[in-house]
């Protein structure tokens, strides 16, 4: 009898993420693969963009380090212990302007070099407060920022350690959000109001 060598089979959730990454979705839709499972969310609102504007001007203004800021980048995240990677698009992904992260990136780039991330809830804000707040501490991104409408609550999560992040400072909307090095200012949510 002679052995034959075989390839190995893709698994369920290998052959998913090959689905996703060819994936096209209409034009303002965003697809994402977290936890292994296919997410794909409609356009945002007016309101949502307001407040990704309001936070833009300021980090913009008033960190003490000069920041990018893109909107909508594909970010590449470890996946949960034995399950492929994540592939998420936060609301803004903002990095030290000096490392010109964004100039020549591919579509879904690894996350080193990123100091914030932020999302503001919509249609899923679960996926928000959970799985994308793992996977962006699984990748050790210093910050992420969540404006959560349905609670009316800015959260700052630092320190990440172990899946998850340590620190957590949550604001009522109208209150000031202290944000840490490189940014050193308070984030005013005054006119989230």
């Amino acid at each position: 009898m002679t052995a034959m060598a075989q390839e190995p089979m893709a698994s369920d959730e290998e052959t998913l993420l090959d689905y996703f990454l060819e994936l096209e979705t209409p034009v303002g839709f965003r697809p994402e693969f977290i936890e292994g499972e296919i997410v794909v969310s409609p356009p945002t609102d007016g309101d949502h963009e307001d407040y990704l504007d309001l936070i833009s001007g300021q980090v913009r203004a008033e960190s003490s380090t000069h920041m990018q800021i893109s909107g909508y980048k594909g970010l590449v995240l470890p996946g949960t212990a034995g399950h492929a990677d994540d592939h998420v698009i936060p609301d803004a992904t903002i990095a030290p302007r000096e490392l010109r992260l964004f100039r020549g990136a591919p579509p879904w780039m690894p996350s080193d070099g990123v100091a914030m991330v932020i999302e503001v809830t919509s249609s899923k804000p679960n996926k928000d407060r959970g799985p994308k707040r793992q996977a962006y501490a699984r990748a050790r991104i210093p910050l992420y920022l969540l404006v959560d409408r349905t609670k009316s609550t800015i959260t700052l999560f630092s320190e990440p350690a172990d899946g998850d992040y340590v620190e957590v400072h949550s604001v009522p909307f109208g209150k000031p959000l202290p944000l840490p090095a490189p940014f050193s200012f308070d984030l005013d949510t005054g006119e989230f109001l």
